[in-house]
């Protein structure tokens, strides 16, 4: 979408600035690019990403089993230890409320 130095001057005026004429041309290029970056966004469908060859690859989270890495209770010592202050085996903190 070409941006033209009316569209940069009455967008000046809609933010109430004022603006030089070299900086009209510095921010109508600006805007060009802007919009050029949010046509690309467009172009992405919802869960699907196009690729530049025209291939189409499914977008999906690689995640980890879910299950326990270590046993429970392995670091308790470990971290209460690096606490400040501690009540049995939790960190103790002071009441906010």
């Amino acid at each position: 979408m070409a941006i033209e130095i009316q569209d940069v001057e009455h967008l000046a005026g809609l933010a109430r600035i004022a603006i030089s004429d070299s900086e009209k041309e510095l921010l109508r290029h600006d805007l060009e690019e802007i919009l050029a970056y949010v046509s690309q966004i467009k172009e992405v469908e919802s869960g699907k990403l196009k690729v530049e060859s025209g291939e189409q690859g499914e977008l999906y989270n690689v995640m980890r089993e879910d299950i326990n890495p270590h046993e429970s209770g392995m670091f308790t010592e470990d971290i209460l230890r690096q606490a400040p202050s501690r009540k049995g085996d939790r960190i103790a903190v002071k009441k906010i409320l």
